[in-house]
């Protein structure tokens, strides 16, 4: 059963952590220095936050799979959706090791779609997320929120994903 992932760039990790956990009526599965999670049930959702400078409000949006024929299931899905797909492939993020793609909606919205292999001990070293966070432009190309994605153009920064 898949899952709906929503990740929030906050200014205030302990007052924002405190909010959701009265909210949801449930402390995060991780807890770090700069990101908290929560895999919750009922509603079905992997809430993140973070504060790791990014400007405050939801970061992204992303479909959370449990298996392969899963994620095989949803890749499809994003190659009918007319629009570019970002493919990221394995790396480490958001302390996870996961297979993930990127999308964008016709606003903009950045989504990915992961299967998550394991936890990591850091933050993220592969692509940064402005990599990933494609817009379509008028003429149809791929287009990065702050840079080119990967796939497009050699980026200027390796931050970390999700930074």
């Amino acid at each position: 059963m898949k899952r709906l992932h929503v990740h929030i760039a906050v200014d205030d990790l302990d007052r924002t952590i405190g909010f959701y956990s009265a909210l949801f009526a449930a402390e995060p599965c991780v807890r770090k220095a700069d990101y908290a999670k929560w895999m919750l049930e009922d509603p079905r959702l992997n809430l993140a936050i973070s504060q790791r400078g990014a400007k405050s409000g939801v970061e992204h949006l992303g479909i959370q799979v449990e298996n392969e024929a899963e994620l095989a299931e949803v890749y499809e899905r994003l190659s009918k959706a007319d629009a570019p797909v970002f493919e990221e492939g394995e790396t480490t993020c958001c302390y996870a090791e996961s297979e993930k793609s990127w999308i964008a909606d016709p606003a903009g919205v950045p989504w990915e779609v992961f299967l998550t292999h394991g936890e990591a001990v850091h933050y993220g070293g592969g692509s940064v997320i402005d990599e990933a966070r494609l817009a379509a432009t008028p003429t149809g190309m791929p287009q990065a929120a702050c840079c080119t994605p990967a796939a497009v153009a050699k980026p200027e920064s390796n931050s970390g994903c999700c930074g």
